[in-house]
């Protein structure tokens, strides 16, 4: 996962989650339901995520249930880093409506 940090957004550390949202220079891939596109691809670090689940008490499924919403909401195109709140407003709203942390 740090190789993936690394050279896809050039942060040489860890992290939970990346998305790679497909663009316009990548045609989009075959999905299981023809109706629903191909948004992209997430990447989960499970032990990152078995790490964080503990500290926070949680159930492992749980964080990972967690760090996939945080994925797709940037597949969607919602970046925490540059927006000022709106990406964790709605990611909470989305955890407390689908009852996850």
């Amino acid at each position: 996962m740090r190789s993936l940090n690394r050279r896809y957004r050039g942060v040489d550390r860890t992290t939970d989650v990346l998305s790679f949202p497909v663009t316009s220079q990548v045609e989009p891939r075959v999905s299981i339901n023809a109706d629903w596109p191909c948004l992209g691809d997430i990447v989960i670090a499970s032990e990152v995520a078995r790490r964080q689940a503990k500290q926070s008490g949680r159930r492992f499924g749980v964080e990972l249930r967690i760090l996939a919403l945080h994925g797709f909401l940037h597949l969607l195109g919602y970046d925490h880093e540059r927006d000022t709140g709106q990406m964790e407003r709605l990611e909470q709203r989305l955890r407390r409506k689908g009852g996850v942390g």
